[in-house]
């Protein structure tokens, strides 16, 4: 059998216009995954800001409130 060079040619851009293809792929996959992971990184940052300024409004009411009453016993 017999193959001609612009068969071999033929086949070899094929196999390289799917392997480009495919790196195309993995990098925008990865480029999503890093934006994505970027975004969510200010979300918690938001939401780890928003805890510790609700934790504060607690220990501040806590303040105000006092102490807890204590049950007096019946005589």
């Amino acid at each position: 059998m017999y193959v001609s060079v612009e068969t071999i040619a033929i086949v070899i851009s094929a196999a390289a216009l799917l392997l480009s293809s495919f790196g195309m792929f993995i990098g925008g996959a990865a480029w999503l995954i890093r934006r994505m992971d970027a975004q969510f990184a200010r979300v918690d940052a938001r939401i780890d800001a928003l805890t510790t300024e609700v934790v504060e409004v607690k220990i501040g009411l806590a303040r105000l409130e006092g102490p807890p009453r204590h049950l007096q016993p019946i005589r």
